[in-house]
């Protein structure tokens, strides 16, 4: 028995099987997501004429890293490496591309481990139940994609001050929206709404800051998916040296603990933002890097397995979004000798993606990484979630110039440093990990059994790799039942 569902309740699951095989739904598990391989070819010859943001059911099968945007079907995993003549450093840094998942985010994908396991498991009846996703964007984008796939009512709860394009499509998908105070680092006034709505049963919480699905589907679908890129560089001579991730969440960041146990001397490295340090220096602020939420340290973060903490400035982040995005800018990168090809997929980063390029440079020159070293990141989305970002930073700051370009080059990028980098010692860790306490002990109604719970590896162990073969089982059953 799983140790997160408690309890199964057949009449709610055969109920909501009915449902599902009325809306011709078939959910995907786990294992068919790390390994699109194992899809039905049923499924497979349906999927050719489906747009990868179409809201079909059969759309939950494209929750992977290995979508060929070319066939519509599947292929190996879809990544970019961003050359020294950008980063500046020796070490190769490679980045898994967010943007063919539908809605053009991995979220996605937690969005799916957090709901699909409550739905197949009985906790949630979508016949009667509204799904509530508090997030800083794109995890209650995935959300409320998931929940049209399956026909539920979704709930969106982001701050007010995120990107227009978020407000847009989740009202356009059917989702209720609630803007609450604030930006991007505004979490607690995010949570204190999902109190509020607690207290009506109707609503069930998705908190991807504390439901363990979220670093399990990125402990058994994002870490395989990098581990598989390594591999496939044949080269013996290769360190897989570090795996760098925005904590946001702490969902993505799951993937290290996945690569460090076949990669044991890899560190893993969580970004926040300069301006609002949490992890680095127990700070606070607002901040621009979209995607990141912070002020906290989420339940699901295993602080324990967590190498070293990168802070960003964001304005670094918007100065290379226009550098990455812009005519000028990418015209003045050609003049360095970055491959067209490679220009032209520039705009696949946004601006969490550009946070986690310039934290995975940081630690290369930190670490005094060589040409043998590789550093792995995902990028989360791309800027064509932030055009909204880019108008607004040309009408304040004017027409983009070669100037312009070679500032921001020399800047953000020629000279970012080891500045604001801090390695992190076993008290360190422990430090970090008991400001857990005031967020999800003293406000959220965790137990202190609970907290202390964590600090030992096989909690952690036990969540991310038992859990998910019960989760495809019941799915396995569910679609049985449903068929």
């Amino acid at each position: 028995m799983s140790t997160l569902i408690k309890q199964l309740s057949p009449d709610v699951i055969k109920r909501t099987a009915e449902r599902c095989k009325e809306r011709g739904v078939i959910i995907p598990t786990f294992e068919q997501m790390r390994d699109p391989s194992l899809i039905p070819s049923s499924v497979k010859s349906r999927l050719k004429a489906i747009g990868l943001w179409d809201v079909n059911p059969l759309n939950l099968f494209r929750i992977t890293w290995k979508n060929d945007v070319k066939t519509g079907l599947f292929g190996g995993v879809n990544y970019v490496e961003i050359p020294s003549t950008i980063t500046g450093v020796k070490a190769r840094v490679i980045g898994l591309i967010g943007k063919y998942f539908p809605t053009g985010a991995h979220k996605v994908g937690a969005a799916f481990g957090c709901l699909v396991p409550r739905l197949v498991s009985g906790e949630f009846d979508p016949s009667r139940h509204k799904a509530v996703w508090p997030s800083t964007g794109n995890f209650c984008r995935g959300g409320a994609f998931d929940c049209a796939l399956l026909g539920c009512t979704a709930v969106a709860i982001l701050p007010e001050e995120m990107s227009k394009e978020r407000f847009q499509w989740l009202r356009h998908i059917g989702a209720e929206v609630i803007a609450t105070p604030g930006c991007e680092s505004n979490v607690k006034e995010i949570y204190d709404k999902c109190w509020e709505l607690k207290k009506d049963p109707v609503y069930i919480i998705f908190n991807q800051f504390e439901e363990f699905g979220n670093p399990i589907w990125h402990y058994t679908v994002t870490g395989p998916a990098i581990e598989e890129v390594f591999r496939e560089l044949r080269r013996t001579n290769l360190r897989a040296a570090a795996f760098v991730s925005a904590t946001g969440s702490a969902g993505t960041i799951a993937a290290g603990d996945h690569l460090k146990k076949h990669f044991p001397s890899l560190r893993i490295v969580a970004a926040e933002a300069l301006q609002c340090p949490t992890l680095l220096m127990n700070g606070f602020g607002g901040h621009r890097i979209e995607g990141i939420g912070d002020k906290h340290v989420p339940w699901v973060h295993n602080v324990r397995n967590t190498d070293a903490v990168a802070a960003i400035d964001d304005e670094d982040c918007m100065r290379l979004l226009r550098l990455l995005n812009e005519e000028e800018g990418l015209k003045f990168l050609a003049s360095l000798g970055v491959p067209e090809a490679l220009t032209r997929q520039l705009s696949l980063l946004g601006i969490s993606s550009i946070c986690n390029l310039l934290a995975a440079i940081k630690t290369a020159k930190y670490f005094e990484l060589t040409g043998e070293d590789v550093i792995f990141t995902v990028f989360t989305d791309s800027a064509d979630l932030y055009q909204s970002r880019l108008s607004e930073l040309r009408a304040e700051r004017g027409s983009y110039s070669t100037l312009d370009a070679a500032k921001d080059f020399a800047g953000p990028l020629a000279h970012q440093s080891a500045d604001f980098f801090k390695e992190l010692s076993y008290q360190d860790r422990k430090a970090i990990h008991n400001l857990k306490y005031y967020t999800w002990v003293e406000q959220q109604g965790k137990t202190l059994e609970e907290i202390t719970a964590q600090w030992d590896p096989e909690y952690w162990r036990s969540l991310l790799e038992d859990e998910v073969g019960y989760f495809d089982t019941l799915i396995t059953e569910f679609n049985n039942l449903a068929s």
